[in-house]
């Protein structure tokens, strides 16, 4: 058996650099970085290794079979059941051998790199009326080596099959260094194979369940049978990188429908969806997914037919579709032939396995027992039985997935954290395996057994053919190097949880110590799926994550940034806590767009984990070492308070960009003539307040502009407007700093403030016009101030210029552009994130505003775009949407961008273009 310790990793690393290259990372990030995949489980690497070819991946090989270093090979680490982690090295493809190398549109194949993302081969092979049929909900950043290790299947596979079923051929190298391509009729066949299925033929022929789809666990042995084209392709497909190491496939393609339509059926419950299930394969379906209400949103349910749980059944065809209904005996049917409305309710469905760990009441849910599989005709009667287990255990979970191949997906509410809850995990794991088994079924049925379920083969298998596993994995990898762990002579289901070392406990600790374990343990709460790694154009226009999308790096992903901060609470690799440079680096790209609080399905706000950890590293003497741009920038509100106008001309000053700590390649804004408030106090109407307008920093010193703006319409609608009776400021920019102690001696001060203005901490609106302020008095203002009331108070007053027209002037019309204007500019990533952006969409309807904004980050972030080093980040940020949008829309297109950063970074990336806030364009309507 390959042991770990038969080598240094220095040693290692040394021999590794001299003989690939690509690149070799052994350092703590790297190493912490792969630490886990979307598992409950932990292993930690040696190193990293990126291959930039096949002959890199055999001489990577060659070098951990020296030193005697078990290798597990990596794509989108999205695995769910713990095989994409590794004790040895780590082969990363997502940096390297990712490349789509040819299509032949009339063979129907495509010719892939084993680090190639999913979306990217679908997109490819669209132009072509083709697709890949195998279509897993992590589609956006999943590689098809990932895919071909695991099986991985998706919502088409009831009329495309698995991956094992869309594979023609395999190279791979094993790990004594053959390489192979291995195909049908024994092609790539290790010495030794054929005769040992030979001699077990009657084995291989009755020791597998039937009329399964979805059977995943174990090797697919018997597609070695002759009956079955002894397709070695075939049979390495789900071995999850314990044979050998892919690194190039051929895979299938089947054409795309020609009239996509989505059937949703509703029915009483999952269990009477389940039940139909099966009734509706005659009809040739391409999808047939199952979802109760748990996992679907009030908003979305609103708009589904009657029921409890539907079916997504997507078909090819109107005809068909109407068919379908006819015959489906379901409660109600909703058919959707437009393809956003399609996309809507799949996004839904691909979300699921992020909005599925969190249960109603907020208690968190893990995989563990994510994805058997049963007959279709069966799967009604196993739910039924599989909700009274979890009864009887005192567990909850949301079942859900492609009940047309048998295949339930569900979180469950274990207890990971303590020694009885894990034991419970055990025995629970162990009577739902029999429980499958006891409907024919299949322990995997998409996401492979990993350490979740190898140790369970033998009640699904018997130990005859358990055996025979064994007996091949000697075959193809006599060393025991590839993987080892996984599937044959596997770890205990229980042993190696990521839970581990970030229990809490009684000892006292020191402020440091408890800033670690909190961040660690809220940090566990990212599961792994990577939503926000999604690579390309099939990412969306979302916001999560800018500097993933700028950068590629794992580390600067919301989940690298996560895996990092439990890094550095268990401190087995990370070894110095809230002082880590390691977490320090990966933070310092963190635009703390808050995007990951929205977009991230279980809502990780990586954002308010960076301020937390930056209070940390620079408590006590090492404040000192702040960037003055922390000062300077993030003490912004106070500096502009008592120098004002002053600023313009000290940052004129040849040396005022490096004695402020901020890029000389900025020009910074320049502070206007007048303050809101000064021009405020000399418009006052005289009518009764009936709303609270904040004076935000960067309106009050900064674009006075908008405040009037904002002013002339709300005046023009009735309403009557009143300031603070004092000076005011939500914190932003001390908590971006990590300064939090100042940042809740601003918020407290604030709070005084607004005690003393009658009705504003009563239920008054507040409207503010900075979507960055308005976010930080809606969220960070009651997490920092969480004893204090008024802070809830003021966050529920909390509006948007657009909720403040449609709440409280819900009868006046705003007035409409002369003449109909095309919009383009960007959604403020914060209003994405927190706010919401559906009272604008409809005010920029109502006066006669056509398109739509995008999405993203404009990458300069208040003060982020302005340090030093961040300039080329920033950019690239901007060039991900903002732009490119900016580019595409016509010459006299209206600009918006309601965010003071956004315009301007507009104005520094883009200055043909004028961005305005949208009360500007109401209030310039308002003139003609």
């Amino acid at each position: 058996m390959v042991r770990r310790e038969a080598a240094e990793g220095r040693e290692v690393a040394e021999a590794l650099r001299a003989a690939v290259a690509g690149d070799v990372d052994f350092s703590a990030t790297a190493r912490a970085l792969t630490t886990m995949d979307a598992s409950n489980y932990r292993r930690v690497p040696l190193g990293v290794v990126a291959p930039r070819d096949a002959d890199d991946v055999a001489a990577a090989l060659a070098v951990c079979r020296t030193y005697g270093v078990p290798v597990v090979a990596r794509g989108g680490g999205t695995s769910i059941a713990g095989q994409a982690t590794g004790t040895g090295v780590v082969l990363d493809f997502t940096r390297h051998l990712r490349e789509l190398v040819s299509i032949d549109p009339g063979a129907r194949t495509a010719l892939v790199q084993p680090g190639l993302v999913l979306g990217r081969l679908r997109e490819a092979a669209r132009p072509y009326g083709l697709t890949f049929g195998p279509d897993p909900s992590t589609h956006s950043r999943c590689t098809l080596g990932g895919m071909i290790g695991n099986n991985a299947c998706g919502a088409h596979s009831v009329a495309w099959g698995t991956t094992a079923d869309n594979v023609r051929a395999l190279d791979v190298v094993t790990y004594d260094g053959r390489r192979a391509r291995l195909g049908q009729d024994w092609q790539g066949a290790p010495a030794g194979l054929r005769e040992l299925v030979t001699a077990h033929l009657a084995s291989l022929r009755t020791g597998y369940p039937e009329g399964l789809p979805r059977r995943i666990s174990g090797y697919a042995l018997d597609a070695l049978l002759p009956e079955r084209g002894a397709d070695v392709a075939r049979s390495f497909c789900g071995s999850e990188g314990t044979l050998g190491v892919v690194t190039e496939a051929e895979v299938r393609l089947v054409p795309l429908p020609a009239d996509p339509v989505l059937v949703v059926l509703g029915y009483a419950d999952e269990s009477a969806a389940a039940d139909a299930a099966a009734g509706l394969l005659p009809h040739r379906p391409l999808t047939v997914e199952g979802m109760a209400a748990d996992l679907v949103p009030d908003e979305v349910a609103a708009g589904l037919p009657r029921g409890g749980a539907w079916l997504f059944v997507e078909m090819d065809g109107a005809g068909p579709a109407a068919e379908l209904v006819r015959a489906a005996d379901a409660l109600d049917a909703t058919v959707v032939r437009d393809a956003a409305g399609q996309r809507a309710l799949w996004r839904i469905r691909e979300d699921a396995a992020g909005t599925a760990t969190r249960m109603p009441d907020g208690t968190d849910a893990w995989p563990g027992w994510e994805d058997c599989a049963v007959p279709p005709a069966r799967l009604g009667s196993y739910l039924r039985a599989f909700r009274g287990l979890l009864k009887e255990y005192g567990l909850r979970g949301t079942p859900y997935g492609h009940f047309g191949d048998g295949c339930v997906h569900v979180r469950i509410d274990f207890d990971l954290w303590t020694g009885a809850g894990v034991a419970r995990f055990r025995e629970f794991s162990e009577a739902v395996a029999d429980l499958v088994v006891a409907h024919g079924g299949s322990l995997s049925g998409e996401h492979g057994d990993g350490k979740a379920r190898a140790e369970l083969l033998p009640r699904m298998y018997g130990d005859q053919l358990v055996g025979l596993f064994g007996a091949v994995k000697d075959l193809w990898d006599p060393d025991g190097g590839l993987n080892p762990g996984m599937l044959v002579r596997p770890e205990p289901l229980d042993s190696g949880l990521r839970f581990t070392g970030l229990r809490r406990t009684d000892t006292p600790r020191t402020r440091l110590k408890v800033v670690e374990g909190e961040l660690g343990r809220e940090a566990a709460r990212c599961v792994g799926v990577a939503k926000c790694r999604v690579d390309g154009p099939s990412s969306g226009p979302g916001v999560m994550c800018p500097s993933y999308r700028a950068t590629g790096e794992e580390r600067h992903s919301t989940r690298g940034r996560a895996r990092l901060l439990h890094e550095m609470a268990l401190g087995e690799v990370i070894t110095d806590g809230v002082r880590s440079e390691e977490v320090r680096e990966a933070l310092d790209l963190c635009l703390s767009c808050k995007g990951c609080r929205s977009d991230c399905p279980v809502g990780v706000d990586m954002a308010a984990y960076k301020s937390r950890f930056l209070e940390g590293y620079y408590a006590g003497r090492r404040a000192l070492r702040r960037p003055r741009s922390h000062w300077t920038m993030g003490g912004l509100p106070h500096l502009l308070d008592v120098f004002g106008r002053g600023l313009n001309g000290a940052m004129r000053l040849p040396f005022a960009a490096r004695l402020a700590g901020v890029t000389p390649e900025r020009a910074m804004p320049r502070v206007a003539e007048r303050t809101f408030t000064s021009l405020f106090t000399e418009r006052a109407s005289g009518r009764p307040p009936v709303l609270t307008l904040w004076p935000d920093t960067f309106t009050d010193h900064l674009a006075p502009q908008v405040g009037m703006a904002a002013l002339t319409v709300l005046e023009a609608a009735g309403l009557g407007v009143a300031l603070p009776p004092g000076r005011v400021c939500c914190g932003l920019t001390y908590v971006s700093t990590g300064r939090l102690d100042a940042a809740r001696r601003v918020m407290t001060r604030t709070l005084d403030v607004m005690a003393g203005t009658p009705s504003a901490l009563d239920g008054r609106p507040v409207l503010v016009l900075e979507p960055s302020c308005a976010a930080t008095l809606r969220t960070d203002l009651p997490e920092l101030l969480p004893d204090d009331p008024r802070a809830a108070r003021l966050a529920a007053s909390v509006r948007t210029f657009a909720e403040a027209l449609e709440q409280l002037a819900p009868d006046w019309a705003p007035p409409r552009l002369r003449h109909a204007a095309t919009v383009t500019g960007q959604t403020h990533c914060h209003q994405h994130a927190v706010l919401g952006d559906a009272a604008e969409r409809r005010l920029r309807q109502k006066i006669g505003m056509e398109g739509e904004l995008a999405g993203g980050c404009c990458g300069l972030a208040g003060n982020f775009g302005f340090e030093p080093g961040h300039e080329d980040v920033s950019r690239a940020c901007a060039e991900d949407q903002l732009l490119p949008a900016l580019r595409a829309a016509p010459e006299d297109a209206v600009v918006l961008a309601d965010g003071f950063s956004c315009r301007t970074q507009i104005g520094h990336l883009s200055p043909d273009r004028r961005p305005r806030h949208l009360a500007e364009v109401v209030a310039e309507a308002l003139d003609g």
